[in-house]
């Protein structure tokens, strides 16, 4: 698997204002994306992955996954599942 950087696209302004809705006392992820901004990108992960070959996922969005699942003792479907489902989880993991 090759990595191939990408700029992270900002969350959208409509899945914003559904996360604030569905969570008006806050959320420990929205809380999270909003002190820190983004944890993670591309760039901080390119040394890892060699020059050819497909493009892996993006190791930024990976990571952040691990730390739901770790903080929720998830199993990996179970983690899985939640960043489909979860607009708290979906939000964390695309960029501002």
């Amino acid at each position: 698997m090759s990595l191939r950087p990408h700029i992270i696209a900002p969350v959208p302004e409509e899945t914003v204002r559904v996360a604030c809705a569905a969570f008006p006392k806050g959320n420990p992820y929205l809380t999270l994306r909003d002190a820190l901004g983004p944890l993670f990108q591309d760039e901080d992960f390119a040394a890892v992955f060699p020059m050819n070959g497909q493009p892996g996922l993006p190791p930024w969005r990976l990571a952040l996954v691990t730390i739901m699942q770790f903080r929720e003792n998830l199993a990996d479907r179970q983690a899985a599942e939640a960043v489909r489902a979860r607009i708290d989880g979906s939000i964390c993991c695309v960029s501002n």
